[in-house]
């Protein structure tokens, strides 16, 4: 296992940067991937949910496209996900493609087939409507608490197959090959899927108000001693944090959490009020001051994980 190196300014010449997928309708990449040649930290910081290129099509069949804003996107938390990542010297993935097209947080068979037409629903992977479907935030959302349908009309089954083959696949496989890389590298690798939250509810005025909430799946996507760590050390800065309610991952950690292999996901949950302005709408320079707590959260768990070993799933 190699010492960890403390993280250094890199010059760009010591990054390599790459665009994948394609956004349909649109023609632009689905993610942009950085990281460093020689990876400084066995850390990949993801932002799934905070893309905005948008094609005009999509807008236009929607039925509230200003809801897609405050409701779906993780407002500006790339921001955040670039600023960790030249801090510490962490490899990036940050999706340019929209939630409202299509969540990365999703299963390929977390469709509603209700709003899809088109096409054989034969398949097995058409068989049934999963949980997360039937609540209408599937791998396309579909209505909203409190606004209802999304859409003025059915998705063509079509579309949703470009969908998958542009955004969802090479997402995952970026994001995958990443880690294996990384884990190549230092004998382990971390995952820290990055989120924004709307504020949370407070029981009382006397309790604390939630900044973060770090989830692990209850302690199956990661070494229980990273997120414990994590969630400890920003306690510790006098931060409101809660581990794993309301949010305690989902697909992302599901899917590539394998502490068994040494390839651990954690998901970071940030409350909008801690780096938007009054209107959640714009950043402020407080995202800094944010992104700074986080990076310093990340590298304190790290130790707890450096004489782990390589094992067999």
């Amino acid at each position: 296992m190699r010492e960890m190196a403390p993280p250094l300014n890199e010059s760009a010449a010591d990054w390599q940067f790459e665009t994948g997928g394609y956004i349909e309708g649109l023609g632009h990449p689905a993610f942009y991937h950085r990281s460093l040649v020689e990876p400084r930290v066995p850390i990949l910081v993801a932002s799934p949910h905070a893309g905005r290129s948008y094609p005009s099509n999509v807008l236009e069949e929607a039925r509230y496209p200003r809801i897609f804003e405050r409701r779906l996107e993780d407002r500006y938390v790339e921001q955040i996900a670039e600023a960790i990542s030249s801090q510490i010297g962490a490899s990036l993935l940050v999706a340019n493609a929209p939630r409202a097209m299509l969540d990365l947080n999703r299963s390929e068979d977390d469709i509603d087939w209700g709003m899809i037409v088109g096409g054989s629903q034969s398949n097995s992977r058409a068989s049934s409507v999963t949980r997360r479907a039937r609540t209408g935030l599937g791998l396309i959302p579909r209505r909203l608490a409190g606004v209802g349908e999304l859409w003025q009309k059915p998705l063509k089954r079509s579309r949703l197959e470009a969908r998958i083959d542009g955004i969802h696949r090479p997402y995952h496989q970026k994001l995958a090959s990443e880690l294996e890389r990384l884990r190549d590298a230092w004998g382990y690798s971390i995952l820290i899927d990055l989120h924004s939250m709307p504020p949370l509810a407070r029981a009382d005025q006397a309790t604390v108000a939630i900044d973060f909430v770090v989830g692990d799946r209850f302690g199956t996507s990661c070494d229980s001693k990273l997120s414990y760590r994590i969630t400890s050390n920003l306690r510790s800065n006098g931060r409101g944090v809660s581990q794993n309610r309301p949010y305690s991952g989902c697909y992302t950690l599901d899917r590539h959490g394998r502490p068994r292999r040494n390839i651990h996901a954690v998901q970071i949950e940030v409350c909008r009020t801690t780096y938007l302005d009054a209107d959640l709408d714009r950043p402020t320079s407080r995202r800094e001051n944010v992104s700074k707590l986080i990076s310093g959260a990340i590298l304190s768990g790290l130790s707890c994980l450096s004489d782990v070993g390589i094992a067999a799933e």
